[in-house]
């Protein structure tokens, strides 16, 4: 693995493994935020362009990447791998840790399946009656923001399917806080091509009276595929990085290249609410070496970021996003 020297995280991709030639395609893809829009239509894991960063970090020395198990996507079948769940840290005392499914609260175990139901329905009303007005994430989403987002999502994508697993819960107070894993699947036709996708994020979210009032994404993984026969991957990329940290992001295809072409492009985004459905322009570069692999550097102070790449080959097109969090030395999500 080569890769050069790294630019600051904060720029618009990351540092370029090889020379960038401009495709001779007339026009560039431009990477949809279909997941982390759609992720965010998830309700149940519940909700779920470009700010540079001019300056270098300023952390004094950056501890080395952390080592992330190889993941293939197969693009047809595959769902991306569910994180490893982690427990809630209150304010305060410490709440119970109970079992997840078989221990639940009945109205916990309730609602989980009455969001779902309603969701596969695209039933907006009902959806959005178990979460409070004033709900609120960590992605500065508020409770109009995610009706507005299902919305839109659900004209985009109006045969998607949600199942939602409880990880853990917790009682705290008079409050459950419960973590969720959400797998989303679905199609869409666009131009005559059919678009497929799956997508899974992990979150924890805070029930008060029967209503979800708080939501944070601890993981989120997506994958968007085109063509007759899209590239196979295999992502490396950690969930959490401290600031200042350096880190590879890589994206390698799977099949043998033969004489055929890769195009490809990496970047990376802030999470925020006003990039859901906005477009990302992206500039292709020929991939000799049978995928991406790019380095980056995190940011001077916590943040969360959206790290996307775009594979094309002239029997597909393969898009892959994960979060990626942002985190100083010793916290926990």
């Amino acid at each position: 693995m080569h890769h050069l020297t790294a630019q600051p995280f904060g720029s618009k991709e990351f540092a370029n493994s090889q020379p960038r030639r401009q495709p001779t395609q007339g026009n560039l893809p431009r990477i949809m935020r279909l997941v982390p829009s759609l992720l965010l239509g998830v309700l149940i894991s519940w909700a779920g362009g470009v700010n540079a960063q001019t300056e270098n970090p300023s952390a004094p020395s950056a501890p080395p990447a952390e080592t992330v198990t190889p993941e293939t996507i197969t693009p047809e079948t595959a769902t991306p791998e569910t994180p490893t769940p982690e427990t809630a840290t209150p304010e305060t005392t410490a709440p119970e840790t109970t079992a997840p499914q078989a221990d639940a609260p009945p109205e916990l175990v309730d609602a989980l399946a009455q969001i779902d139901v309603a969701a596969n329905q695209k039933d907006l009303q009902t959806v959005m009656s178990f979460f409070s007005p004033q709900f609120t994430t960590s992605d500065g989403l508020t409770y109009d923001d995610l009706q507005r987002t299902l919305t839109a999502l659900w004209e985009r994508y109006p045969n998607l399917t949600y199942a939602t697993e409880l990880n853990s819960w917790e009682q705290d107070g008079v409050a459950i806080v419960a973590e969720t894993t959400t797998t989303i699947i679905g199609t869409q036709t666009a131009d005559g091509q059919t678009i497929k996708l799956t997508a899974t994020i992990t979150s924890r979210q805070r029930f008060e009276n029967q209503k979800i009032v708080q939501q944070e994404i601890l993981a989120e993984q997506s994958l968007v595929t085109t063509g007759e026969n899209p590239p196979t991957v295999q992502v490396i990329l950690p969930e959490q990085v401290t600031i200042g940290q350096q880190f590879e992001f890589d994206v390698i295809v799977q099949e043998p290249l033969g004489d055929r072409i890769l195009l490809g492009a990496a970047l990376e985004e802030r999470v925020q609410p006003s990039s859901y459905f906005t477009p990302t322009p992206i500039s292709l570069e020929v991939l000799a070496s049978g995928g991406l692999f790019k380095v980056g550097i995190a940011p001077a102070v916590p943040d969360t970021r959206w790290v996307s790449a775009v594979i094309i080959r002239d029997d597909g097109t393969t898009t892959v996003t994960r979060r990626l969090r942002v985190v100083r030395p010793g916290d926990t999500p």
